[in-house]
């Protein structure tokens, strides 16, 4: 992605390992974690094990989880380096509001309303709220084209964010709803970290998974106009032979709620 921007460096420009500076000297904060320097990106992990039934039983049950998400691709654009571009190096990244590109991309994506709401608990405090654990979320567009990489958006950004849990653990994500695209089920992809500064890095993931959309929201979702590709797509594949969750999808499937007509929340609490 070229910039027409003077030589001189100016603060928009610095990317977001920056903008976190910025935002620690203005929290007066010395030092954290001996510093944030931008590392070298790690592979894509390999999938884990799924839990057992019995303990997917107990998870929805309410009582405390004992299992982590499961361990997922980060796919072909992950636009977090480890496969060409690196949108986690730009200023303002940080964001709920994803709809938008920014910086240097002035796109904005059309779709039906979603906001996507993560609980980030840690399963060796008691799934204990992990505050402070920043999440790096992206999806593909209405019609299936992931920014920076597919044709036509190559130069847009949106669609990506990073966003720093509070207290409850909590991010929440304002975004459209993502297409059902050839030979994968409707997902949202997310790469969790210790904190805004691990995020700057890129490094030292804690987890990358996806999350799975309902088949009865996606089924409302795509009868209305813009997502008429999603319908023939959607109906070629199914939870059970997608190349993801197809050996389980019980901790990744979210819960729905809203209306198509007013905006959907997608909601999933994510043990790590």
């Amino acid at each position: 992605m070229t910039h027409d921007h003077d030589s001189e460096p100016h603060d928009h420009d610095r990317g977001l390992a920056f903008d976190f500076a910025q935002m620690v000297s203005r929290r007066g904060v010395l030092t954290l974690l001996g510093g944030a320097g931008l590392a070298s990106l790690a592979a894509c992990s390999s999938k884990s094990t799924r839990t057992s039934a019995a303990t997917s039983a107990t998870e929805t049950s309410g009582a405390a989880p004992t299992t982590e998400i499961p361990e997922e691709t980060a796919g072909p654009f992950p636009g977090d380096g480890s496969n060409g571009a690196n949108v986690l190096t730009q200023s303002g990244i940080v964001r709920s509001d994803i709809t938008k590109s920014f910086g240097t991309g002035s796109a904005t994506a059309a779709g039906v309303p979603l906001t996507i709401k993560l609980t980030l608990l840690d399963i060796n405090k008691g799934a204990a709220p992990m505050a402070g654990a920043a999440v790096y979320i992206w999806h593909c567009d209405r019609d299936g084209r992931y920014s920076l990489y597919s044709q036509g958006v190559e130069g847009e950004n949106y669609l990506r964010g990073v966003q720093e849990a509070g207290p409850d653990g909590v991010v929440t994500f304002t975004t459209i709803y993502p297409a059902a695209y050839p030979g994968r089920w409707p997902h949202v992809h997310f790469e969790i970290y210790e904190n805004l500064a691990r995020a700057a890095a890129a490094g030292d993931k804690l987890r990358t998974s996806q999350l799975a959309l309902p088949l009865e929201t996606n089924q409302l979702v795509y009868a209305t106009p813009g997502y008429e590709a999603s319908v023939g797509n959607l109906a070629q594949t199914s939870l059970n032979t997608d190349m993801v969750f197809s050996d389980g999808y019980s901790l990744q499937l979210a819960k729905i709620s809203g209306s198509v007509a007013n905006g959907l929340t997608a909601s999933l609490n994510v043990p790590v």
